[in-house]
């Protein structure tokens, strides 16, 4: 009854190697917390998981043979229905405790809880733990069934009738504690003991395990196997640094998590073997060669201390011959192939400029309501000069090179090399823009337009790329919405939410000058033409502050700091992280609460009045409570200062100032009726009041930070 281990493997054909991490960690977390629920192992027990292109397994200290016993408190029915005017149980009541397995025997041990007609009838009964066998069952079912699959395959077991439908067939099932066996079943198999190693290195097969402990290490020693994907990765890592240290100093294989995952979700033992291609393929962009050995080979290029493509490889090979001679040379003959063709596309691309491509637009179809390619990009290229235009810059002729960057930001899309790798659009057109002896910036922006193109993601180089990639997303968005194409729930097939995104960033860290609504509206007249469309700007702007709203909270401000700010619908965006900041620090004075309850106070009072809409009516000479005098002279004294502060973009220092309204703002709630009985003082108190509202909510509605 003592505690061991526990080992769980399902043997499958091989499994999807991107989907393998995922597979591996659902099966061992989901498992583990099934039996966890039923008592079977400690809550704070952490499981081991294990997958290999073969199998998914998992590894659990601790676990028990029979999960212990566990009181109940099984609620019955109300006292006035289970026993009589005597105190004995009715038939209901018998009846109810023979479903449980209980005789009358049980009314003894009854217990009353509540009072009067809410009185009820409680017995308290044992329920017994599970066994591992029923509880395991139970787990592996759960596991099995939860699992992230891609794509369920459907299969026949041996009796040639029975179909099972899982990730790949499944051939065997293991699952011991400590050395005994616990006979489960899962897909048509039933749990033994024997698994198998490498498919051609393992030194003795089928595995007979001889305990759970020993999985780990038998499947190392017996089946040339390295069952954990973790350890797996890790033995990767160590082979290809060293690898690259054998090939030459300061080499570096590229640096590629994903990469580095679908590798090791390929192979079962790794053997890291160093490669070499014609160096003349050099000549060819180093990221049409990078991506051709990576994408359809699982190569690791080897990049100099700079950076630079060399003509040297790694192969992570599943195989260790005592020659590896052989499978050097076989890889090295696949690639050039490959290499060869990147080589070729790229010589036939340069024999045609991307000017001449510009025509074949017109016949790419962008989007059944909003055109061609060809249209599109004359949309992009007025928005670009009209962004332009509006930036604070040095760079000459900028509204010129963002026109002719956003007229051929899209001619790489005809091109051979982007039809065979579409992952290259923008790199190829800086190339071959370059070649055409385009602009130096104008190359950049065509690369850069593309940019950002995920969280985290570098923002375009140059003026000129930043007003090409903003017209782009900013075409993207206003045209498909202006078309009814709006992002719902978990649905975004046009990935609005990501351009969103990148919108924000460019105008939060580079957009100073752009107003957020002007630029929108500026963007719906290139749509005039297009049949069905209609002004989304406005509903454009709520987007982009609801997306604002989730970047700022990620990015550790608070919902009130964020509500505060946003409630203003600041249009300058790249002034919003000042705004936060001197919010932060607004909040934290002494004075900050009374101010923030003060200011919502305010807003309540003006938002029940009507006919004031500013403070321009007030008139100092109908002031005649001293309260309402003391707040206006100091409204008086600290409103100037304050503007001062907000004109030089110092609103931290602008909201610091408001400390000073403190004590004559709760003088003035203390002693000051507002809605006076004279129509005209009441007025005038409200115009006071509209300009202390104005004064305090010039960076942000303080009313937001209220408790």
């Amino acid at each position: 009854m003592n505690p061991q281990n526990l080992l769980v493997e399902l043997f499958v054909e091989e499994l999807p190697p991107k989907a393998l991490p995922a597979l591996g960690e659902s099966f061992a977390r989901t498992l583990a917390a099934s039996l966890q629920s039923q008592g079977l192992v400690a809550s704070d027990v952490e499981p081991t998981p294990y997958a290999s292109p073969r199998r998914l397994a998992v590894g659990i200290p601790a676990v028990a043979a029979k999960a212990a016993d566990k009181a109940v408190a099984q609620k019955l029915m109300p006292v006035a229905v289970g026993l009589d005017a005597d105190g004995k149980p009715t038939p209901a009541l018998l009846k109810k405790l023979g479903a449980l397995g209980l005789d009358a025997d049980a009314a003894p041990r009854l217990r009353r809880e509540g009072e009067g007609k809410a009185e009820t009838l409680f017995i308290d009964t044992v329920a017994p733990g599970a066994s591992l066998t029923e509880g395991l069952q139970k787990a592996l079912a759960e596991a099995i069934a939860k699992l992230p699959i891609p794509k369920v395959m459907a299969y026949q077991l041996e009796d040639g009738w029975t179909t099972v439908k899982f990730v790949r067939p499944a051939h065997g099932l293991v699952a011991l504690h400590g050395a005994d066996v616990v006979p489960v079943q899962a897909l048509g198999l039933t749990a033994g003991r024997e698994t198998r190693g490498h498919r051609f290195e393992a030194r003795i097969d089928p595995i007979v395990l001889r305990d759970a402990g020993s999985y780990a290490d038998q499947l190392r020693d017996e089946g040339a196997v390295i069952a954990s994907f973790d350890a797996r990765r890790a033995e990767i890592v160590a082979q290809l640094q060293a690898a690259a240290r054998q090939a030459g100093p300061g080499l570096q294989p590229i640096d590629d998590a994903a990469l580095l995952d679908e590798v090791t979700a390929l192979v079962e033992r790794p053997n890291v073997l160093l490669c070499q291609f014609d160096p003349a393929f050099l000549a060819v962009p180093q990221e049409c060669l990078i991506l051709t050995m990576k994408a359809n080979q699982k190569y690791f290029p080897l990049l100099d201390a700079a950076g630079k493509l060399t003509h040297r490889f790694l192969v992570v090979s599943n195989i260790s011959p005592a020659d590896p001679g052989a499978v050097i040379e076989g890889n090295e003959r696949v690639v050039r192939p490959r290499l060869a063709d990147a080589q070729f596309f790229f010589e036939q691309d340069r024999k045609k400029r991307l000017e001449d491509r510009v025509p074949g637009l017109d016949k790419v179809v962008y989007h059944a309501k909003l055109g061609s390619q060809g249209e599109r990009m004359r949309r992009v290229q007025a928005l670009a000069g009209a962004i332009a235009g509006k930036m604070t810059n040095e760079t000459p002729g900028l509204v010129d090179l963002a026109g002719r960057a956003a007229l051929l930001a899209k001619a790489d899309l005809l091109t051979d090399m982007v039809g065979e790798f579409p992952e290259l659009q923008g790199v190829m057109g800086r190339y071959y823009a370059a070649h055409d002896g385009e602009d130096a910036l104008v190359a950049e922006a065509i690369e850069d337009h593309y940019k950002p193109r995920f969280s985290g993601d570098e923002l375009p180089r140059s003026d000129v790329g930043f007003a090409l990639a903003l017209a782009d997303k900013t075409e993207t968005l206003v045209g498909l919405f202006g078309i009814g194409e709006r992002p719902t729930g978990d649905k975004d097939p046009f990935a609005l939410r990501r351009h969103a995104l990148g919108i924000l960033r460019m105008l939060m860290e580079r957009g100073q000058g752009i107003e957020l609504s002007r630029y929108l509206q500026d963007a719906v007249p290139v749509f005039s033409g297009v049949a069905g469309f209609s002004d989304p700007s406005a509903e454009v702007q709520t987007f982009l502050y609801d997306r604002l709203a989730n970047l700022l909270r990620e990015q550790d401000w608070t919902a009130q700091e964020v509500d505060a700010v946003l409630a203003l619908c600041p249009q300058i965006l790249a002034d919003v992280p000042r705004r936060l900041e001197a919010v932060r620090a607004f909040a934290a004075l002494p004075e900050a609460a009374a101010l923030a309850a003060a200011n919502k106070r305010v807003g309540n009072i003006l938002r029940k009045s009507e006919g004031v809409k500013d403070g321009s009516g007030f008139n100092a000479d109908l002031l005649v409570e001293p309260a309402e005098i003391a707040l206006n002279q100091a409204l008086n004294a600290v409103a100037p200062q304050v503007q001062q502060l907000y004109g030089a973009g110092d609103y931290t220092a602008a909201l610091k100032a408001l400390a000073a309204l403190k004590a004559p703002v709760d003088t003035f709630f203390d002693q000051v009726m507002v809605n006076a009985e004279d129509p005209a003082l009441r007025a005038n108190r409200l115009a006071l009041l509209t300009r202390l509202q104005n004064a305090m909510n010039q960076a942000a509605d303080l009313s937001r930070l209220a408790a």
